[in-house]
């Protein structure tokens, strides 16, 4: 599974055929359906990013998720780590690649719940970032409480590697991200 925009797919294919549909990928990817970093707090290119994401009762999936007893749910913690990461990634190439994707997840552990009205501050640190591929292990904590934490590892290419013709899908992507990033960014 990987998430393009905010919306998760099971493979790549899955993106080809909405494209052979005609459905524009670039309006999918400007309505975002979750994010889950509000703000990048520290920022070293190639080394380490620490970012923050507040819960909120008004988040959509927490009404399914469980509905007497509101948490994030672990795949959204796990997602916020893989977020971290990948705005890590797109810092250090200065946005070489559209597509930064989870490749692996190893030992991940959740130890805690994060409800409504906290606070979850991510801290992932580099073990390796090559041109295609990264890998990382990080954290996520609300106050002096680990709630997740992992290693994991990360794929990064453009779709135009594959078919010449996506180079402009690719352009507007990033395009897209770096507009987004200008909010998320530290200071």
């Amino acid at each position: 599974m990987f998430v393009v925009g905010g919306i998760y797919f099971t493979r790549l294919a899955s993106v080809e055929k909405m494209l052979e549909k005609g459905v524009d990928l670039i309006t999918i990817t400007a309505i975002m359906k979750f994010i889950l970093i509000d703000k990048v707090v520290e920022l070293e290119p190639g080394r380490k990013i620490r970012a923050i994401k507040n819960v909120s009762l008004a988040e959509e999936y927490l009404a399914d998720h469980f509905p007497t007893f509101p948490v994030l749910p672990g795949v959204l913690l796990l997602e916020g780590l893989i977020e971290s990461a990948s705005w890590l990634v797109r810092q250090t190439q200065s946005f070489a690649h559209s597509m930064v994707l989870l490749e692996e997840a190893r030992n991940v552990k959740y130890k805690s719940f994060l409800a409504p009205g906290g606070q979850i501050e991510y801290t992932v640190e580099v073990k390796t970032i090559e041109d295609n591929i990264s890998s990382f292990s990080g954290f996520g904590q609300c106050g002096d409480q680990k709630i997740v934490e992992a290693r994991f590892g990360l794929r990064h290419f453009n779709l135009a590697d594959e078919d010449k013709k996506m180079a402009a899908v690719d352009a507007k992507i990033i395009e897209n991200l770096k507009q987004r990033w200008e909010l998320l960014k530290v200071g």
